[in-house]
C-alpha cells in the first residue's frame, strides 16, 4: 500500500469556491479536502483531526480568517495556512505574513498557481518535520538557538522566532550592536524547513562598492582584473536555505537597487556571465539602524525596505531586560570554563546585583567577552562582587537612571569619588586598607583612583 493521500481543510464561507478549489484538489493533485464554512467551525475542526495543511478565506462572517488565524498559530504553530482573498491588499497579505500564514492566494484563483502553492507548502512542512528529526538525533531543539532569558522582552522575541520560522516570509531585525541579532536569524532558520540547507551570513558594511555584485551573484572566470576562477555568489551559495545580510542598513544605494531587484525576479546573472542564475532563498536582513530616518534622510531605498521588511523584529537592548542578566553570565561563565578546560565559577548574589545594575553599552556581546575573560583569568572559585569589581571599572547605572543618564552618570562619578576620598583619607593613603575597606581589591583602587585623578595629596593630577 502507497502512502495515505494528503488531507487539505478548506475554510470558505462561498459554497461556491468551495466545490471549485476543492474539486480541483481532489481530482488534479489527489488530495482528500474537507471542507468547512467560518472560521469557528475551523477550530473546532481542528479540535477533532488535524489536517496537514489549511486554505483559509480571510472574509468572512463571524470569526474572519485573520482572527481565525491567530488562534489557530496558538495551538498549532507548525500547521501550513494558505489564505485566500478576493478583497486582497498589500497591508492584509502582510499582517497574514506576519501572523504565521505560509503564503497568500488572491482570488480568482489560477488552478496552476493553486496547485504549485499548496505543494510547496505540503514539502515545506514535510521537510520541517524531518529536520525536527535530524535536530533529535543530534541532541539538538530549536531552543537550543533561542534566546536564553525569562524576562518579558525575551518571551517576546521567542514567540515572533516561533512564529515566522515556519513561513517563507522576509524578516528585518532590528536593534543595537550586541544585542544578538545573528542569533535570532540563526533561530529562525534552524525552526524553519530550510534548516538542512546553508545558512549564509553577508556582513553588508565590509563589501567594497566595486564588489558588491560579484560578493552576492558571483562572477564568471575573466568577467575583471583578478577573476581568475568562476566563483559562485552568496544567493547561489545560500540555496535552499537563508540568507543574512548583516548590516543591511549600510549599503550603498546602487547595492540596494541590485539587491531589490534579486529579490522581486528570484535571479540574478553573475558578472561577466550571460545566463540569469535562479535561486530558492529566504532573505533575513539585520540593522543597527533606525532606516525609516535613512529613508527620509535619502540613504536607503523606501521600496527595498518594504521587501525587506515583511516581518519586523526589535531585538531589546541588554538594559531593557536586567532580569537575564544574571541568566546569561552563568551561561557565558560555564560555556567559557567548559570550552577552556577551567573550573566553572559560580555567580553570587552580590555579583549578579552589580551586574544588574551596569548599563551594558555593548549589549550581550560585551558581557559574553567579560565573562570569558573573567573564566579565563581569574583562579576564584566563585564570581564575587569583589572579583567583578577588578574586571568591570564602569560606574554602574541602574534602571532608575535611565531619564537622564549623562547627568546621573556625572553625580553617581562624582559621589565615588568622594567615598574614595574620604576612605583613602582615613587610611592615611595606604591603598592596600582602603581596598579592604571599600570591598575592592588593590588594582580596581588604583584603576578607579587614576580614573577620577586622585594623587596621594588628594587632589586631581596634571
Amino acid at each position: 500500500m502507497g502512502p495515505s493521500p494528503q488531507v487539505i481543510l478548506l475554510v470558505d464561507d462561498d459554497a461556491r469556491v468551495r466545490r471549485a478549489v476543492g474539486g480541483f484538489l481532489r481530482e488534479e493533485g489527489g488530495y482528500v479536502v474537507d471542507e468547512v464554512e467560518d472560521g469557528a467551525a475551523l477550530l473546532a475542526r481542528l479540535d477533532r483531526a488535524r489536517p496537514d495543511l489549511v486554505l483559509l478565506d480571510i472574509v468572512m462572517p463571524e470569526l474572519d480568517g485573520l482572527a481565525a488565524l491567530e488562534r489557530l498559530r496558538e495551538r498549532h504553530a507548525d500547521l501550513p495556512v494558505i489564505m485566500l482573498s478576493g478583497e486582497a491588499t498589500v497591508e492584509r497579505a502582510v499582517k497574514a505574513i506576519r501572523l504565521g500564514a505560509h503564503d497568500f492566494l488572491e482570488k480568482p484563483i489560477t488552478p496552476e498557481k493553486l496547485l504549485i502553492t499548496v505543494e510547496r507548502a505540503l514539502a515545506f512542512r514535510a521537510l520541517g518535520r524531518e529536520n525536527a528529526g535530524l535536530r533529535a538525533e543530534r541532541g539538538q531543539r530549536a531552543e537550543d538557538f533561542e534566546m536564553i532569558g525569562e524576562s518579558a522582552a525575551a518571551d517576546e522575541v521567542r514567540a515572533a522566532i516561533r512564529r515566522v520560522a515556519p513561513t517563507q516570509a522576509k524578516v528585518l531585525i532590528l536593534g543595537e550592536n550586541g544585542t544578538g541579532k545573528e542569533l535570532v536569524a540563526r533561530a529562525i532558520h534552524e525552526a524553519s524547513p530550510r534548516a538542512r540547507g546553508p545558512f549564509i551570513k553577508v556582513n553588508c558594511a565590509a563589501i567594497p562598492r566595486d564588489l558588491v555584485e560579484s560578493e552576492l551573484f558571483g562572477h564568471e572566470k575573466g568577467a575583471f582584473t583578478g577573476a581568475t576562477l568562476t566563483r559562485k555568489g552568496k544567493f547561489e551559495l545560500a540555496d535552499v536555505g537563508t540568507l543574512f545580510l548583516d548590516e543591511v542598513g549600510d549599503m550603498s544605494l546602487d547595492a540596494e537597487a541590485k539587491l531589490l531587484r534579486a529579490l522581486e525576479t528570484g535571479e540574478a546573472e553573475r558578472v561577466g556571465g550571460n545566463r540569469p542564475i535562479r535561486f530558492d532563498v529566504r532573505v533575513i536582513a539585520a540593522t543597527n539602524k533606525d532606516l525609516k530616518a535613512e529613508i527620509a534622510a535619502g540613504r536607503f531605498r523606501e521600496d527595498l525596505y518594504y521587501r525587506l521588511s515583511v516581518v519586523p523584529i526589535a531585538v531589546p537592548p541588554l538594559r531593557e531586560r536586567r532580569a537575564d542578566i544574571p541568566l546569561l553570565a552563568a551561561h557565558f561563565l560555564a560555556r567559557a570554563a567548559a570550552d577552556n578546560r577551567r573550573p566553572p565559577l559560580r555567580l553570587t548574589d552580590e555579583a549578579a546585583r552589580r551586574l544588574k545594575a551596569y548599563d551594558w553599552p555593548g549589549n550581550i556581546r560585551e558581557l559574553r567577552n567579560l565573562m570569558e575573560r573573567i573564566a579565563i583569568m581569574s583562579d576564584a572559585e566563585e564570581l564575587t562582587g569583589e572579583v567583578l569589581a577588578s574586571y568591570l571599572e564602569d560606574a554602574p547605572v541602574g534602571p532608575e537612571d535611565s531619564a537622564n543618564p549623562a547627568h546621573l552618570r556625572g553625580r553617581l562619578e562624582a559621589a565615588e569619588r568622594e567615598v574614595l576620598l574620604a576612605e583613602l583619607d582615613r587610611s592615611a593613603w595606604n591603598v592596600s586598607a582602603a581596598a579592604k575597606t571599600l570591598g575592592i581589591d588593590r588594582a580596581s583602587l588604583h584603576r578607579k583612583m587614576k580614573r577620577h585623578g586622585l594623587s596621594r595629596a588628594g587632589t586631581a593630577e596634571s
